[in-house]
């Protein structure tokens, strides 16, 4: 197989193991502990879940490409860049996606997404859990959606932007088992800044800091106000 070929399998592998455990963690969670209905432990064990498909991508990447996981090779800033950076992605994030949230709510009325309420509902003061699910979900989804998945798209197609609205669209899709539009089109939203931000900057570091920030704090005001339509985790 040629190393084309191996990118674009592995580009693949990565986006089926994610969404299977977005369709599919908590019933294999059931199945395997006995855990019936939706809890804090089965939600903490799909987050476990979440780590392995990183370690397993890793080891492709390693094993079968035999090369770097990250093609892009990580550049670094002074200490004022990661503030700079992270406070102008949270606020273009966060604007977009509020601006996007209030066109579904005048144009289509839609709904929260049910699974957004339960899984706030699981977290609610669950400090733990929440530090843990958006640590995991800044990590493990800028280190496969930009980290692998974006480069190797571009590398496939010899095209950034093919990198750039590929890694975004999969990324939307991904949050479609959300079961709305809103979580969709956020998510590619953000997707598109992140994957420019990784196109002209090279620094994950500043991804994942913004990822967990977003997440963290969206969380923090459903716990406390019970405010929804936020996460993007």
């Amino acid at each position: 197989m040629s190393l084309s070929g191996k990118y674009s399998f592995g580009v693949l592998l990565a986006f089926v193991l994610l969404a299977l455990v977005m369709l599919y963690a908590f019933p294999v969670v059931s199945f395997f502990t006995g855990i019936k209905g939706f809890s804090a432990y089965s939600f903490f064990l799909s987050r476990i879940i979440l780590w392995i498909i990183l370690i397993i991508i890793l080891l492709y990447s390693f094993f079968i490409e035999k090369g770097p996981f990250l093609l892009k090779k990580e550049k670094e800033y002074p200490a004022a860049f990661y503030g700079k950076a992270v406070s102008c992605l949270y606020l273009i994030c966060v604007a977009g996606a509020a601006f996007l949230n209030f066109l579904l709510h005048i144009v289509a009325h839609e709904e929260t997404s049910d699974k957004l309420i339960q899984f706030s509902s699981v977290l609610k003061n669950n400090y733990f859990l929440i530090i843990f699910t958006c640590f995991t979900a800044g990590i493990m989804e800028e280190l496969l959606m930009r980290g692998y998945i974006q480069p190797r798209l571009e590398k496939i197609y010899n095209s950034p932007l093919t990198g750039i609205i590929g890694s975004a669209l999969l990324f939307g899709i991904l949050h479609s088992t959300y079961g709305t539009i809103g979580q969709v089109m956020v998510t590619s939203f953000i997707g598109i800044i992140f994957a420019m931000f990784y196109k002209l900057y090279s620094n994950i570091k500043v991804l994942i800091l913004c990822h967990f920030l977003i997440d963290f704090i969206s969380l923090m005001i459903m716990n406390f106000i019970d405010f929804k339509h936020l996460s993007v985790f």
